[in-house]
């Protein structure tokens, strides 16, 4: 196989599905299948529109445009490299990210709850001030969550130093900088002495059997951003804790914590936790308020 063996997109598109599916590479990191994936990578790599692919299938490609292509196609193949790695860009609804292998590749149902505010939870959305991202990595919740609550500032935290470099690069490409305060510190050891309207966490939830079967792609993302414990709760239980010391009388706290739901049940007896409906379920995010923490504590 070389270059001179493709002459169109169409050529590449069929050649690049046909391999990611000879290799059983995983999809879950913005694309499902292996069609959409091409499709994104190959325009992606060719400086194309991606939501333009029909009109380029049958232009003919430069010797040099096939080579750059051949190589995104092997390195996603063998290397099991996750797209946005290759491409450092990954999108949450309308937003593009900066990313790269010092965070995980951005992916949180909490995103599709903030054009909503929260409701029905957030009564007055310009009234919220304060909110505080726990385990920000690429920063990609607190800049949605800025750009939503207009009059907030936003303390993003993480334990890791790299995954704060990039959150910086995204906060500074949206020019967020004055509204978002990065700040490296194991959960709430480090915050400053404030109260906040919303805490939200997409912390490292997964438990330590499926730790042991996830998919070559998910090996490739930081482990520490992954693992939870042998329930996987080992970082909620602490974030469930810390928060009603550190919310605001009618603030909340918003969970995520994937296929977890069980383990959080399990984990939290007395408490009654809201799920809240994604486009995966109801299963994924929960919801807590500082009245029920408060009560929980009382017990």
């Amino acid at each position: 196989m070389t270059p001179n063996d493709f002459s169109t997109l169409r050529d590449l598109l069929r050649y690049a599905v046909s391999r990611f599916n000879d290799a059983g590479l995983f999809f879950g990191h913005g694309s499902s299948n292996a069609f959409d994936e091409a499709a994104y990578l190959l325009l992606h790599t060719l400086k194309l529109p991606l939501d333009k692919l029909d009109p380029f299938l049958d232009a003919r490609l430069l010797p040099e445009e096939v080579a750059n292509a051949i190589r995104v196609i092997e390195q996603r193949a063998t290397e099991r490299l996750p797209a946005a790695y290759i491409t450092h860009e990954a999108w949450l609804g309308d937003y593009r990210f900066y990313v790269d292998e010092r965070v995980i590749v951005p992916r949180s149902f909490i995103a599709e709850l903030i054009p909503d505010y929260f409701s029905p939870w957030v009564a007055v959305p310009h009234e919220v001030t304060d909110i505080l991202d726990l385990c920000t990595g690429s920063g990609c919740l607190p800049v949605m969550l800025a750009d939503a609550f207009h009059n907030a500032h936003v303390d993003a935290v993480d334990i890791s130093p790299d995954a704060l470099a990039v959150a910086q690069r995204n906060i500074g490409d949206y020019e967020l900088q004055e509204r978002i305060t990065l700040l490296e510190s194991d959960l709430y050891t480090k915050l400053p002495e404030k109260l906040y309207d919303i805490i939200v966490s997409n912390p490292p939830y997964v438990n330590a059997e499926s730790m042991t079967r996830l998919p070559g792609e998910y090996m490739r993302e930081p482990q520490i951003a992954l693992a939870g414990g042998a329930d996987g709760m080992d970082l909620v239980r602490i974030i469930v804790a810390g928060a009603a010391e550190r919310l605001k009388p009618q603030g909340i706290l918003v969970v995520e914590i994937g296929n977890e739901r069980a383990h959080a049940e399990a984990a939290f007896p007395d408490l009654e936790l809201t799920w809240l409906s994604t486009s995966a379920g109801d299963d994924m995010v929960f919801l807590v308020t500082r009245e029920q923490l408060q009560a929980k504590k009382k017990k």
